[in-house]
């Protein structure tokens, strides 16, 4: 469970009432049990809110219950799908960063704000378990009554819709689990050593075999292990032995990713033989939502679901750490029966912005069943390589030790305080510069593939989107530094060739997707003359330019979130870390900053920043993990 976020009220007081400034997301009057947890900034408004007007309707005024259910709403919000009784203190204690676990008279919570949190007993005919089990507002057990809005299950309480979610998916990952398919084993084989020649490339061979042999394929690996290599090869295979003419979706849930995908399957595919090309064809590929068809005035129901399955044989899933458990569900049900479904991604990677880690929960639950974990990288370094694995394995000296030698691929610029002196700066304003540079001169010669190039080679990523450690702030300085070497943007306004944008909404007209990122370049006429901008997009070696008038919403992209980072790639990237106290600081953000770069990446930060972030793995309380 995590509770991070902007929770946070820390200048409330520990216990009472909470009647402090006129702020959306903290009550203004909470007093009971309720209060001090709101106070430490373990619950919001929205929480406590539920919790009391479902506890209304129902008839329940038992506020341990009314804690469960606004711990349970707090869980969703910020990531989890439900609330471990058990674990819920510790689990709250480490969001709100305290990171001695002891003991307390509750059950079990963590040292400091945690601790002094007054947790219900947990066991016994009247503890906090049995209160809630005995609730009217919540179904005990997986057989409990359909009509409440709150389940419990092994200790795990939920909002019923994620608990269906969950049942959902476990149900359909089981069913497909359990259903060989009587592939002939032989021809697979074959197949397999055909595309996969390489004495090495025993795990992809061994992907093939499991997606002709199973309806269900979990293909894992870092960046640059070869998923989409795979996932082309293995669509071939299957054409050949399975095949042919079986209808293949791809998919993913951004329409960045989508694009990406489309562009490196098809690549791939272009790389085969005719025969095997012929079998293929052209694939294309979209978003999650779009390929299970939206509903007008519907965020959660589609057009496609148990009643009308998709029309695919084969359905591809890249970037699947980001699917979050009820698009997952919506994916899952609308698949025929005898569908295949391959679940592509890295589970190491930050999960999904909305509830969830279904990717990672598979993986764990799995136990290597369906699941092929490539390992051997094309891409990396033996330095980014060996830092990846470090961070991934939660090694922090091992991860100070690559970082502080430094060389090639890997610096690390290591700050004495939180915030970076402009001393300790000086690189990243040489970097930042350097790629500034570049990119105005490629843009004002009208030289589009070379203005994208120059997007691509370094990348500044950092945790948050606000505050002196976030995208806003450092933007801006990005913005100040570069202006400062090119000479600024002169008399062009807006749309001043060099300006890097981040589309920020889908937009079939123009063929833009949230999440690209484009540049702003001169377009130049026949004759060499200036004749206004266009705002190049997409691949160097095929530019696609919008006019300024048909782009969709955007805005300057000097730096980003690594959330918005992920699923794209940057020559160098640069990882500014906040302060160690931060709760957006885990490994997997980590992990994901440093695995965006192809060729070096640059981390600045304090010892302490490194070392929180290496140490502390995002909890997502799930039941599916366990399920399988």
């Amino acid at each position: 469970m995590s509770v991070t976020g902007p929770g946070r009220a820390d200048t409330a007081p520990a216990t009472g009432t909470w009647d402090g400034d006129p702020d959306p997301r903290v009550p203004w009057r909470v007093d009971g049990l309720l209060a001090p947890f709101v106070a430490a900034g373990a619950l919001v408004s929205a929480d406590v809110h539920v919790a009391r007007r479902l506890g209304a309707i129902g008839g329940e005024r038992d506020e341990r219950v009314h804690l469960a259910i606004a711990l349970a709403v707090a869980s969703v919000r910020s990531g989890s799908v439900c609330v471990d009784l058990t674990d819920a203190p510790a689990a709250v204690a480490a969001d709100l960063g305290d990171h001695d676990t002891g003991t307390s008279t509750g059950a079990g919570a963590g040292a400091g704000a945690g601790a002094g949190l007054p947790w219900p007993a947990l066991d016994g005919p009247d503890g906090w378990r049995a209160a809630v089990r005995r609730s009217p507002l919540v179904a005990d057990g997986t057989a409990g009554p359909a009509d409440r809005p709150v389940r419990y299950v092994d200790d795990r309480v939920y909002l019923d819709r994620y608990w269906r979610d969950e049942l959902t998916v476990r149900r359909e990952v089981e069913a497909r689990v359990g259903t060989p398919l009587a592939a002939d084993s032989t021809a697979l084989d074959a197949s397999a050593r055909r595309l996969f020649p390489d004495d090495a490339d025993d795990r992809q061979r061994e992907a093939v075999r499991v997606a002709g042999a199973s309806l269900l394929t979990v293909l894992t690996g870092g960046p640059g292990t070869g998923k989409t290599t795979t996932v082309a090869r293995l669509v071939a295979a299957l054409q050949e032995v399975v095949g042919p003419d079986l209808r293949v979706a791809l998919a993913a849930p951004t329409g960045k990713a989508a694009s990406r995908l489309q562009e490196s399957v098809n690549a791939e595919v272009s790389r085969l033989g005719a025969v095997d090309q012929n079998g293929v064809g052209p694939l294309s590929a979209s978003t999650v939502h779009r390929l299970l068809g939206r509903r007008p005035g519907s965020s959660t129901r589609f057009r496609h679901d148990r009643t009308r399955r998709l029309p695919y044989d084969v359905v591809v899933v890249d970037e699947s750490s980001m699917v979050s458990l009820p698009l997952m569900a919506r994916l899952v049900e609308a698949l025929r029966p005898e569908a295949r479904l391959v679940l592509v991604g890295d589970p190491d990677q930050l999960a999904s912005v909305e509830a969830g880690a279904v990717l990672g929960d598979l993986v764990e639950a799995l136990h290597g069943r369906a699941v092929v974990r490539l390992t051997r990288t094309h891409r990396f370094g033996h330095e980014l390589g060996g830092l990846a694995a470090a961070i991934r394995a939660g090694d922090a000296d091992g991860t100070l030790t690559l970082l502080r030698a430094g060389g090639a691929h890997v610096r690390l610029t290591e700050t004495a305080a939180d915030l970076a002196s402009p001393a300790e700066l000086a690189g990243l304003r040489h970097d930042l510069e350097a790629a500034g540079r570049d990119l105005v001169a490629a843009a004002r010669a009208g030289d589009a593939s070379g203005a994208l190039r120059a997007l691509a080679r370094h990348r500044l990523l950092l945790a948050h989107r606000e505050g002196p450690a976030g995208v806003a702030h450092w933007a801006a300085q990005a913005e100040a530094w570069v202006d400062a070497v090119t000479g600024g943007r002169g008399d062009d306004g807006p749309w001043t060739p060099g300006r890097p944008l981040l589309v920020t909404e889908n937009d079939v007209t123009s063929g833009l997707s949230n999440g690209d990122t484009g540049v702003v370049v001169r377009d130049v006429g026949g004759d060499g003359t200036q004749d206004a901008v266009v705002v190049a997009f997409g691949d160097a070696n095929r530019p696609h330019l919008v006019r300024p008038h048909r782009l969709p919403a955007v805005q300057t992209v000097h730096a980003m979130t690594v959330h918005r980072g992920q699923g794209s790639q940057f020559d160098r990237v640069t990882v500014l870390l906040p302060p160690a106290t931060s709760p957006l600081l885990t490994r997997e953000l980590l992990y994901t900053a440093v695995t965006r770069a192809r060729d070096s990446v640059h981390v600045v930060g304090s010892e302490a920043a490194v070392r929180a972030a290496v140490e502390r793995p995002i909890r997502r309380a799930s039941g599916l993990r366990h399920a399988l």
